[in-house]
């Protein structure tokens, strides 16, 4: 770990909020509406993180798990869950106390999700003070997504920022693998969704137990 940071990428679901109770109402609404059976919320802890396509996907029963299939369940996904994505959404405990102090550090946040970028968009403003990060970035059609490298290098460029200066936390190993293929610092957080195991195979260099934990990364 280098000396300090200037700035740090946050993934979104599971890192900065607990929305899984929310994102899986809006599945298991579009799964029973095309006829599908819904999920237990703790079931789709292990398949966020890749995109409401692919959950999808992945909520279906095996044998309906087709590309067409789950572009259909996952358009009313998405508009279900944009009619309601804050019900039960709320803020990891010491995330506000967190950022407020990266704020007043005046270290340069960001937040990168998978979740459609209109509905993060409207979560982070729903959630948090107008103006905390310097860019929220979700799913946008025909834009790279994590894993994609892509999507850091674009998001750092208009901030003019390297990513070697950059800590990219993330509870998944999506978000891990975009850390480490961007050249950010991958951090792993041990209270999102998925096990500790599974962001040290991924290639977390670090997993912290709670976010005061991280202020150590940027200079006071």
């Amino acid at each position: 770990m280098k000396a300090k940071y200037k700035g740090i990428i946050f993934d979104l679901d599971g890192t900065l909020l607990d929305a899984i109770e929310d994102i899986a109402a809006a599945m298991n609404r579009s799964l029973t509406h095309n006829g599908f059976q819904e999920l237990a919320a703790e079931q789709y802890q292990e398949k966020v993180g890749w995109g409401i396509k692919r959950l999808a996907f992945l909520c279906l029963p095996q044998e309906a798990q087709s590309d067409d299939t789950a572009a259909l369940v996952a358009a009313d996904a998405a508009r279900f869950y944009a009619e309601t994505p804050l019900v039960h959404t709320r803020p990891y405990p010491g995330i506000l106390e967190l950022v407020a102090e990266l704020t007043r550090r005046k270290t340069k946040m960001f937040v990168l999700t998978n979740k459609p970028d209109p509905v993060a968009q409207k979560v982070v403003a729903g959630i948090f003070p107008h103006g905390t990060f310097a860019s929220v970035r979700g799913e946008i059609s025909g834009k790279p997504r994590k894993p994609d490298p892509d999507c850091v290098w674009e998001t750092l460029v208009e901030m003019d920022i390297t990513p070697a200066d950059v800590v990219f936390a993330g509870d998944s190993e999506i978000d891990m693998e975009t850390a480490v293929v961007s050249g950010c610092f991958p951090l792993g957080v041990s209270w999102g969704y998925r096990p500790r195991q599974t962001l040290e195979r991924a290639g977390a260099r670090r997993i912290i137990e709670n976010p005061d934990e991280l202020l150590e990364f940027f200079s006071i």
